[in-house]
């Protein structure tokens, strides 16, 4: 764990202390069920309130893993987790890494098309879920493990087996800006990984008293290694309490209820709060990633909770590698933070060196949060590097150690806190029997930062319903990835090789928006 020290002390002194073992299983959950077995792990606010403690994440674990075996998965198979916040849910990851098997997280919103393609990239085996799941895949997955059909754990049987930090361990996908979303591979060192900038972003997470809540879906990056697996690790309480739509008055109970003291809120969520001019008491921390927020929220903040809010900055790919921290150093408003001690973060020019002014935000490899690779995609992981640095694909500036976020370099659409590639859309929607052609990009909300747009061109004779092409989106790709808005043109503007130029079309929807 971080020690609270001026930052430069811990920028200088780090190093990552990664064994020859390391298997998240036991960094998550047995370390702790043979030191204090009674201690709370998880606390559920579904239906009822229940405590669950390190004994009974790991006794669930081995029930699952149990099922896992029993269905012929072993060391190296990808595994796909489609569960919302529970206990379950993070059994389930820890069972598929205790047998040295790859965890997929999948979205509950996510539909047929989207579950399918990450269900065949990734060639899961099978699927950890529950009874609305279990609707979810009907007709997709090839095995399926439900919690009321576990066995009883054969506890001295599963033993983690034994991995190092560079195993496969986790395989979750990008939104994708280019074709099918990739799968981005990474090791049990991910964690490790993560520790540093979660410790950072809550003002040194594990003080006495401490409780970590997000309202983000555990299967995203930012709700699984930046609350929940680090939580665990750090023996700081996680409340499970998903809203199936965010809502400020359930937000504040469920703080109140399970007594949270730090909590990873969107920038969207932030910005609905706001909205509603809700604040939180007895909080101690608030940290935010994903999209910055601005002077004028940090103020907001610094009245609704009585602390200033840490942003943080990472991705998929290479997560939390710049965080603020309020306690050793003031924020910078615009701006995401330092490096986060462990990474090298710096602003690179097109020949690979650190440059002045705005360049291409990167990372130096050797960060333990950095990447395997694209799964089974070695022309793609090369493309995301330029000699040592991995490329974020956003473009940036760097004053005095301090990194500023400029714009994406690419076509990824930021909405409510999700990442939206716009070829996965775009597919989906030309299976529409009545669309030629389209278009997808982003257009600014005040709301949600970004909205998706589609730009259609019809077959001759089809009617214009933007309402039924929005439902055959949401119907097959996923509940919030879907065009919130729809135009018909009579053409899209093209490259002469016949590629749709998103940029004229961002132009466009961004001419659309009032001003301000």
């Amino acid at each position: 764990m971080l020690t609270p020290a001026p930052y430069d002390t811990l920028r200088d002194a780090f190093r990552w202390d990664l064994p020859t073992h390391l298997n998240m299983a036991e960094q998550v959950c047995d370390r702790w069920a043979a030191a204090d077995p009674d201690r709370v792990a998880v606390l559920e606010l579904s239906e009822a309130r229940r405590a669950v403690t390190y004994r009974d994440l790991q006794i669930l674990s081995h029930r699952v893993a149990s099922a896992l075996l029993g269905q012929g998965v072993r060391r190296g198979d990808r595994v796909g987790v489609l569960l919302s916040q529970s206990a379950f849910c993070a059994a389930a990851h820890i069972a598929i890494w205790r047998i040295g098997a790859i965890s997929v997280p999948l979205f509950k919103l996510f539909q047929t098309a989207a579950l399918s393609t990450r269900l065949v990239d990734s060639g899961s085996r099978v699927v950890v879920t529950d009874a609305e799941g279990q609707g979810l895949l009907a007709g997709l997955a090839p095995g399926l493990v439900l919690e009321r059909d576990l066995p009883t754990a054969d506890m001295s049987a599963q033993a983690p087996v034994a991995t190092g930090p560079e195993d496969p361990a986790v395989l979750i996908y990008t939104s994708g800006t280019t074709g099918a979303p990739k799968g981005a591979l990474h090791g049990h060192r991910v964690l490790t990984g993560h520790l540093p900038g979660v410790e950072m972003s809550h003002d040194f997470l594990g003080a006495p008293g401490d409780v970590l809540w997000t309202p983000a879906d555990w299967a995203w990056i930012g709700g699984l290694f930046d609350v929940l697996m680090p939580g665990l690790a750090l023996g700081v309480p996680v409340v499970a309490a998903r809203m199936p739509k965010f809502s400020t008055d359930e937000c504040v109970r469920i703080c109140a209820q399970g007594a949270v003291r730090n909590v990873f809120f969107p920038p969207t969520a932030l910005r609905m709060l706001r909205a509603a001019d809700q604040g939180i008491t007895g909080l101690r921390t608030v940290a935010s990633g994903g999209e910055p927020l601005g002077a004028e929220m940090l103020t907001w903040g610094q009245r609704a909770f009585g602390l200033t809010i840490n942003e943080f900055y990472g991705q998929t790919e290479c997560n939390m590698v710049v965080s603020g921290c309020a306690r050793i150093f003031p924020p910078v408003p615009g701006a995401m933070g330092r490096a986060v001690p462990g990474h090298e973060v710096a602003v690179i020019g097109p020949d690979g060196v650190p440059c002045q002014g705005e360049g291409d935000l990167a990372v130096a490899r050797g960060s333990a949060s950095m990447m395997l690779g694209y799964w089974n995609n070695p022309s793609a992981t090369r493309a995301k590097f330029r000699g040592d640095w991995m490329l974020t694909g956003d473009r940036g500036t760097c004053e005095g150690g301090t990194l500023h976020f400029v714009g994406r370099d690419d076509d990824v659409i930021t909405s409510a806190g999700y990442r939206i590639g716009p070829s996965e859309i775009e597919d989906c929607l030309m299976t529409h029997p009545d669309v030629a052609t389209v278009g997808v990009v982003g257009k600014p909300d005040r709301l949600r930062t970004e909205i998706v747009k589609a730009y259609v061109v019809l077959k001759p004779g089809a009617k214009e319903d933007g309402a039924a092409l929005g439902r055959w989106v949401k119907e097959r790709l996923s509940a919030y990835a879907y065009p919130r808005e729809i135009a018909f043109l009579k053409q899209l503007p093209m490259t002469v090789t016949g590629k749709v130029i998103r940029k004229e079309l961002r132009a466009r929807a961004a001419a659309e928006c009032d001003p301000e």
